[in-house]
């Protein structure tokens, strides 16, 4: 397990349960990086991930 991975399992543990919209889990990276703007480049960075994940991998 990466060092990482700590978060991840928490957040799964502690609301794995819930579902969320896509809008909700945009506005909670706003806030995060409004509160930790050092952290903005790896949040764009996951968001554009998240946003593409459908895309065909040949375009």
């Amino acid at each position: 397990m990466y060092f990482t991975d700590r978060g991840i399992e928490e957040l799964e543990q502690r609301r794995g349960e819930e579902e969320v919209s896509l809008a909700w889990l945009a506005d909670q990276f706003r806030t995060f990086v409004d509160l930790f703007p050092e952290f903005e480049i790896p949040v764009e960075r996951l968001a554009t991930w998240i946003a593409r994940l459908d895309d065909d991998e040949d375009e």
